[in-house]
């Protein structure tokens, strides 16, 4: 996407913070097209970028302590608006001269806070506040020209700001739905102190990107990986939109697809949607890749180059096709530390990468920039059907990383059996749509168990669902116990080889959400 098409443009530089990625989504949420880059982006880049503001995340280091990240010093020299949030605030004031200190007290979670004078940033905000706290350090002195515009009772100076400069900083976090009001305060920010204007909607999202499609492909073919999942459901949508015939989709059942999948995905696209749909049948080639694989990485390596192999001798097979698309988006760059940042590699997205240098096709991937919420947005103004845009998210590896160890036939296929009896029953109950994500994973763990009177020693089945509002942060659901005890009844009853159901109550953090 041309992202200079949005003259107003807000960047967030990222001091390795839990949120960072939330902060861009919010200001995306209102209305101003917004990036995510490193703390330390160098000046040249910043100047080409031209942002209308910035805001600075919090970060897990200490403004005191040796690993402190530093501020660029070039950012406080402009006239650029800037807001900084928790580490961000305090290297403001760390950077001009005021002090930060370790607190003895140390703040995480809901707290209240009392605004006090005036500022655009909290115009119309409640003088008493509820907000959300993480931070271990604090800011005791303002710098000079600074005034203080909130406090708590343990917290002196919860925010601050330079009027003259439009220098901002607050120790709470706005972006996260715990903080009452923290969308009307990062609105004043970005629209009224910023004087952002907010063209960054679903309707002008696809022009631009059929443009650049349309530009970048020219009368080229292109050859786009179709899994049935939201991102490359929308791309191969939008794609066909923009080049029509040009697109040729290869959908390769790997064989670690959902019940059903593979005739729902020819069916939807295939025949309802008239796009060219090619269907591999690869399930031999990855079972035997994966044989004898039990770290997760590495399976997640393995299904992704296997993947990029089946597109290879597609590839050859069809003549004139020099685009490969793919539906990544922008939470993979950035979870893959694509875009250079700090953060460390959770897992890997197979997806994320670009292709081998020896691959005779250019990469084509439109939905780069755009967060999941958006790609869902896209999707329903594209005209695809609600039921596949609000799916459950499901993994680029599918059942592979939901099969705990080694891969084998016998566990995808108790696996696949028991995964569709709960989402049947979810969505019977009217729970599929309350609740954010809901999966079962296969344990490679044998449980005694007794059928009739016989005794049997069979595997284990763990339910998982969690409701979340980000997926960085997850609760379990509270699902019904009558309904897991129907459900759990079905699978013990439909599934051969099981002989025990568990529901997995951990929240994120400390877990993940998918099990590896």
């Amino acid at each position: 996407m041309n992202k200079n098409m949005h003259k107003d443009k807000i960047l967030v530089l990222d001091f390795g913070s839990q949120y960072s990625q939330l902060i861009a989504r919010r200001v995306r949420e209102l209305g101003v097209y917004c990036e995510l880059h490193p703390y330390d982006m160098s000046e040249a880049k910043f100047r080409e970028f031209a942002p209308k503001g910035v805001i600075l995340s919090g970060g897990p280091e200490s403004v005191t302590g040796e690993d402190a990240l530093p501020l660029s010093g070039f950012l406080l020299q402009g006239q650029i608006p800037i807001l900084g949030i928790c580490y961000g605030m305090q290297a403001i004031a760390a950077h001009l001269g005021g002090k930060v200190a370790s607190v003895s007290k140390k703040e995480f979670g809901p707290m209240q806070i009392e605004l006090q004078g005036a500022s655009p940033l909290f115009a119309s905000i409640d003088r008493a506040l509820g907000v959300w706290m993480s931070h271990c350090d604090q800011v005791v002195e303002v710098p000079e020209g600074f005034v203080v515009l909130a406090s708590s009772e343990n917290t002196p100076v919860v925010a601050m700001a330079h009027e003259g400069k439009k220098i901002y900083g607050v120790q709470f976090h706005p972006e996260v739905t715990h903080t009452h009001q923290g969308k009307e305060i990062l609105d004043h920010f970005i629209h009224d102190i910023c004087g952002g204007v907010s063209t960054w909607t679903s309707r002008n999202i696809i022009e631009e990107l059929i443009e650049d499609i349309q530009k970048k492909v020219g009368s080229d073919q292109v050859i786009l990986g179709l899994s049935g999942g939201v991102d490359s459901s929308v791309l191969a949508a939008l794609l066909h939109k923009s080049i029509g015939d040009q697109l040729t989709c290869i959908f390769v059942d790997t064989g670690l697809l959902r019940l059903n999948e593979s005739e729902q995905v020819m069916k939807t696209f295939s025949d309802h949607m008239g796009i060219r749909v090619i269907r591999v049948d690869a399930e031999q080639t990855f079972l035997q890749a994966l044989e004898g694989v039990s770290d997760p990485e590495a399976k997640r390596k393995i299904i992704g180059r296997e993947f990029v192999t089946v597109f290879e001798q597609q590839a050859t097979l069809m003549k004139g096709a020099k685009w490969l698309a793919q539906g990544t988006i922008y939470s993979d760059v950035i979870e893959s530390a694509g875009h250079g940042n700090k953060s460390k590699v959770i897992k890997s997205h197979h997806n994320v990468g670009g292709l081998p240098a020896h691959m005779q096709l250019s990469l084509l991937e439109p939905l780069r920039t755009l967060f999941k919420d958006e790609v869902r947005k896209l999707g329903l103004a594209l005209g695809l059907a609600p039921e596949m845009i609000f799916r459950h998210p499901f993994p680029g590896p599918g059942l592979g990383v939901r099969i705990l160890g080694e891969i084998k036939r016998e566990y995808v296929e108790i696996l696949r059996h028991a995964d569709s009896i709960f989402i049947e029953e979810l969505r019977a109950a009217g729970w599929y749509d309350k609740v954010s994500q809901a999966f079962a994973v296969f344990l490679p763990v044998k449980s005694v168990g007794v059928v009739g009177d016989n005794r049997q020693y069979e595997y284990v089945i763990s339910l998982r669902s969690v409701e979340t509002v980000d997926f960085m942060t997850a609760r379990i659901s509270q699902l019904p116990y009558e309904f897991l005890g129907h459900v759990t009844n079905r699978i013990l009853n439909e599934v051969s080889h099981v002989s025990r159901v568990v529901y997995d109550v951990s929240g994120k953090p400390p877990a993940t959400i998918e099990w590896e």
